[in-house]
């Protein structure tokens, strides 16, 4: 494994400029441009760093779809690590890894009254095709063996620890909930276990 770094200025949502590290790697399992991004260079050596493992989003990330929770998420980890430090995975695994061609059709089935995994099943795919190897290599690449997670997702959760990263603590992000996407939220906590506490966005 290696990895290459550039600094980057970025600017999210309300925020004015953020300084950050992007790192690129070669030598990754699947072969995918994933890429790390490292905020606050004074905090990266803290020996348990906050990190996400934020899979890719087109449609969330950049054109704030109201199907999902995605770009907000994203949103609120660069704030917390601008503030804190920490390292984002930035993990090309769009559509939980069915690709946006695919995560497109699915978006019909949805409007048909299809929820966002069985949308994924009736198209041939199961629950959730990612694979959260890379990020462990990454992990490894960066010297990481002990990290802060930030996530609701315990798939990620376990994926780490299964690969012998210590996950010391566990941050969660907040409950997304806007016009479009309720019934998106209620799924992930029903269907995936997402630890996601939806009744104090109850109206």
């Amino acid at each position: 494994m290696a990895e290459v770094r550039a600094r980057v200025q970025l600017k999210v949502g309300k925020n004015s400029t953020i300084p950050a590290e992007i790192l690129s790697f070669s030598g990754l399992k699947d072969g995918v441009e994933h890429v790390a991004l490292v905020f606050n260079q004074a905090d990266k050596k803290q020996t348990t760093p906050l990190i996400r493992m934020h899979s890719e989003c087109l449609t969330g990330d950049v054109f704030h779809s109201s199907r999902c929770d995605c770009g907000e998420q994203l949103n609120e980890c660069i704030d917390k690590m601008h503030q804190q430090g920490g390292i984002l995975l930035y993990l090309r695994q769009e559509g939980r890894g069915i690709g946006l061609y695919n995560k497109i059709d699915a978006y019909v089935l949805q409007s048909q009254g299809m929820n966002t995994y069985e949308a994924n099943n009736h198209l041939g795919f199961e629950d959730d095709l990612r694979d959260f190897s890379d990020a462990v290599l990454m992990l490894n690449a960066m010297g990481l063996a002990k990290v802060t997670l930030m996530t609701n997702n315990p798939r990620k959760l376990k994926a780490l620890t299964d690969a012998g990263i210590t996950v010391e603590g566990l941050v969660a992000t907040h409950a997304h909930v806007k016009d479009g996407n309720e019934a998106y939220l209620e799924t992930k906590v029903k269907h995936g276990s997402h630890m996601l506490d939806l009744s104090k966005t109850k109206k």
